[in-house]
């Protein structure tokens, strides 16, 4: 099992990574439910609140931040977003929906890491396609 507070430095409020289900070399899948009492939820739709597409990419950046500093000890340090490529937003999220992160680790130069990212809900549901990079400072 994975202490995830001690492998990355996000704390709450802006923790978005529950558990690591599996870790590879390369790739990581990670879950997550968004409580109803989540912060963001009182001003993004209140009366139909929905999860910020932009949380919802936080939360693939924060499972990769895992796999990296978990299998590149070399790249210790802080991971910071380095570039967003490409993000597809396939449905939205509601609060208490369960959802499976994955981050898959496409290349890697130096202290920069290519990444594939995806979130599913746990009926296979597919939320979120995104490429980034992460860099490690």
């Amino acid at each position: 099992m994975i202490d995830i507070k001690t492998t990355i430095p996000h704390r709450e409020p802006f923790l978005f990574v529950d558990s690591v289900i599996d870790i590879g070399e390369r790739t990581i899948v990670a879950g997550k439910t968004f409580s109803p009492t989540e912060y963001f939820y009182g001003g993004h739709y209140p009366s139909n609140p929905i999860t910020p597409g932009v949380i919802l990419c936080e939360t693939v950046f924060q499972t990769a931040a895992i796999l990296v500093l978990k299998n590149f000890p070399e790249a210790a340090g802080v991971p910071v977003l380095a570039k967003i490529e490409e993000a597809r937003f396939r449905s939205i999220v509601k609060p208490g929906e369960a959802l499976k992160i994955t981050a898959e680790l496409e290349e890697k130069y130096g202290k920069f890491f290519l990444m594939n990212g995806s979130i599913h809900r746990t009926d296979g549901t597919s939320v979120l396609r995104i490429k980034f990079s992460l860099a490690v400072n």
